[in-house]
């Protein structure tokens, strides 16, 4: 058995193609869905990570603006900020670019950002929302794994899903949707005792520890679905994900490859959740 790849980058594209019609039809009763991102610091990632954001826009046809501070920011100053904002109608979607200097409390941010332009789908309330299966701002992320798993035709509900990692960002809102298409799920995480004896039962496996090639074609079932959300730096310069992309594909009836899995379909949702930010609180999920 050799995996078919679930190349997100292409369903990127085509996701991103119906979300510019939906912002031509929103400019046609005279919304423009706008996104406003705040960076502080030099992080070149980061920075790179805002500039595919800008660029990804501005190509659906959405507009977008860069808040560039300095390292030096205080926190009372970016919570100034982000209450502007919150009360600039014409702004449908804030997104704060983690990770934050050491002197800013990011869970304050967090908190800060208006429920109803919280993009990134952190803020306390629509993790609450989440966790209830209300419609809410899904992380971007998650989101983009589950669009991706119904983009190729699987079956969530009935199936085993197991996740490797519990982060906020990805691991448990993950976890979380997978339950609520009627999945059942395992998390794993670095407490873990023999963790291979949950990966070898998984239909659906989560890979997010951020380790690169730790899991190998014999710690997986035959014919599962592999979705690789690690993006590790190797020393010569080149991506792998958290699995041993060779071997596992060997094993599995779907998996992602990195780069061009996960990482595309982030952004991707990310504008998706703006375009429902400017629809209006009642389109929230829908």
């Amino acid at each position: 058995m050799t995996a078919i790849e679930m190349n997100g980058k292409d369903l990127s594209q085509k996701v991103r193609s119906d979300i510019a019609e939906d912002v031509q039809q929103l400019k046609e009763k005279g919304i423009t869905p706008h996104l406003t991102v705040i960076i502080i610091g030099d992080d070149p990632a980061s920075k790179s990570y805002v500039r595919g954001k800008e660029k990804a826009c501005s190509e659906t046809g959405m507009s977008s603006d860069i808040i560039e501070l300095p390292s030096s920011t205080t926190e009372k100053d970016l919570l100034t900020r982000i209450d502007g904002l919150n009360k600039d109608e014409t702004v449908h979607g804030i997104l704060v670019q983690l990770p934050l200097p050491d002197h800013i409390n990011e869970q304050n941010v967090i908190e800060s950002i208006s429920p109803t332009k919280d993009v990134d789908g952190f803020h306390p309330i629509n993790v609450g929302k989440l966790m209830t299966g209300q419609s809410t701002f899904l992380p971007c992320t998650p989101y983009g794994i589950i669009t991706m798993l119904n983009a190729y035709d699987v079956t969530i509900e009935g199936k085993h899903a197991v996740v490797l990692g519990r982060s906020n960002i990805v691991g448990k809102p993950v976890g979380q949707l997978l339950l609520n298409d009627n999945a059942t799920v395992t998390y794993c995480h670095s407490r873990t005792k023999n963790v291979t004896a949950f990966t070898q039962e998984a239909d659906i496996l989560i890979l997010a520890t951020g380790r690169a090639n730790s899991i190998r074609g014999e710690h997986v079932k035959s014919g599962a679905v592999v979705v690789d959300v690690g993006i590790n730096r190797m020393e010569d310069g080149t991506l792998s994900g958290d699995a041993d992309f060779p071997s596992v594909a060997e094993k599995a009836s779907l998996i992602t490859p990195v780069p061009r899995g996960v990482g595309p379909m982030t952004i991707t949702m990310l504008l998706k959740n703006t375009i429902t930010a400017a629809e209006g609180l009642d389109a929230v999920g829908k």
